[in-house]
């Protein structure tokens, strides 16, 4: 039976890594955030590796008219990249943690304007990255990051590196990811993407639902759960998310429960 609630979120808890809750069907009157990476695509050796599921964009078709229009992909990944693996996806899109908005209708919004000195960070990250075997390092129109996967006994280097380089562009932030740190705006986060898409027509007064797997999704989910919705953590780790599903295929059944609900 399809239900119009509004979750409480009451104290957030640090769920640990054994707390796999199921979360409730997602209800007609909740909106929607999804991240990308680990979440509708499983996580790939390099970020153009990743392969879209076939049935994945009729899905998110699907989502986007039962919710009335309020499915939003809150990323990483800048927006062009997104519409390259998703090129139908009807709803807004928020890339570079929200540093640029895809609105109804297309027309694209840069929040955080795009540094002079791009290419110049691109380049000393790549310098950096040169040094050793095993790193990759991933341009983005607002920053930079630099990939440890194939090199993880590199962490704490990688670290140190990236800490010295943001000393040197002080409207760049820190943030770390699974197996990744990456510069990225002060003025750019999943949390201000949420609530800046919060306030459009077709998501205003729902109740948020925002699903993620990283470390650069928790502080949005802890928006979505302040706001009277659920984080939803996909994968292993501690999360403030009040529920957890294992993996993007877990996710996909999930929301097909939800579809046939």
């Amino acid at each position: 039976m399809k239900t119009d609630i509004m979750f409480q979120s009451g104290d957030i808890p640090h769920n640990k890594e054994e707390r796999q809750l199921q979360p409730p069907n997602l209800p007609e009157n909740a909106a929607l955030f999804l991240d990308f990476d680990g979440c509708l695509v499983e996580l790939a050796p390099t970020p153009d590796a990743v392969v879209v599921p076939g049935g994945l964009p009729a899905r998110l078709e699907r989502l986007y008219r039962r919710q009335g229009g309020a499915v939003a992909l809150i990323s990483g990944r800048n927006i062009a990249d997104l519409i390259h693996y998703l090129p139908g996806f009807p709803g807004m899109i928020a890339g570079g943690h929200g540093a640029e908005l895809r609105l109804s209708g297309g027309r694209i919004e840069t929040i955080a304007a795009a540094r002079s000195d791009i290419v110049n960070l691109h380049d000393r990250v790549r310098k950096l990255a040169a040094s050793h075997d095993g790193l990759l390092v991933e341009p983005k129109p607002h920053g930079v990051v630099m990939h440890y996967r194939a090199a993880p006994d590199l962490a704490g280097w990688v670290a140190r590196a990236m800490e010295g380089l943001a000393a040197d562009f002080p409207e760049l932030a820190i943030q770390h990811g699974k197996m990744v740190i990456e510069l990225r705006p002060r003025d750019a986060s999943k949390d201000r993407a949420l609530s800046r898409l919060m306030a459009m027509p077709d998501f205003e007064g729902r109740p948020p639902v925002y699903i993620g797997d990283d470390l650069t999704d928790e502080a949005a989910m802890a928006e979505a759960q302040a706001r009277g919705g659920l984080g939803i953590k996909i994968g292993t780790g501690e999360t403030c998310a009040l529920y957890r599903l294992k993996g993007p295929r877990a996710l996909s059944d999930w929301l097909d429960l939800s579809l046939d609900d």
